[in-house]
């Protein structure tokens, strides 16, 4: 997407939807440190789950709903059902697992994490100033033209891709069955 400079004198403002995605994304932001900083995984999986849903609704404000709905079904569906069925299996109640010294070297650690997020923030939200939204289609992102252009434009790469899968399912199933 190219940045298109704004006119001179024109001051830089946030509209409705740069706004909410922002804030939408500022919470997203906060449940994955959620997701990495809960000591208990079912918390930690909680917070991956409003996390998922989270990017589904900013999917859905910039208005692609097979995205918003993909992620819905796979990822805080299946993908929280294997994350689930993989707690399961582990020993929830054990904390020294868990649990780590602290580290002297995370004093220095902090500090220059902050420093690599801000220079992270810098690249991102300093050319956002000259940014304006450009008009998308209005059958963006919608399923009717995902599937249109995945069949058609598309359709090679996708049944080589499915070709790829298959082959790959072929192959697991070939290295389960010589374990066994």
């Amino acid at each position: 997407m190219e940045l298109i400079p704004l006119p001179p004198g024109v001051p830089f403002t946030l509209n409705w939807n740069q706004l909410s995605f922002l804030i939408l994304a500022g919470v997203a932001a906060l449940f994955a440190i959620g997701v990495v900083a809960m000591k208990n995984p079912v918390r930690s999986a909680m917070c991956l789950v409003v996390n998922f849903l989270i990017l589904a609704i900013v999917y859905f404000t910039l208005n692609s709903q097979l995205l918003g709905i993909t992620q819905i079904m796979v990822y805080a569906g299946a993908i929280m059902v294997l994350f689930l069925f993989v707690m399961m299996l582990l020993n929830l109640r054990a904390k020294t697992t868990l649990s780590e010294k602290i580290d002297p070297r995370m004093f220095l650690a902090v500090p220059m994490g902050l420093a690599l997020l801000a220079g992270i923030a810098y690249q991102v939200f300093w050319p956002l100033r000259e940014f304006v939204m450009p008009k998308a289609h209005d059958s963006y992102g919608s399923p009717q033209a995902i599937g249109i252009t995945l069949f058609t434009d598309y359709a090679y790469p996708f049944e080589v891709t499915s070709v790829l899968l298959l082959v790959g399912v072929v192959g697991s199933v070939l290295l389960a069955k010589r374990r066994v």
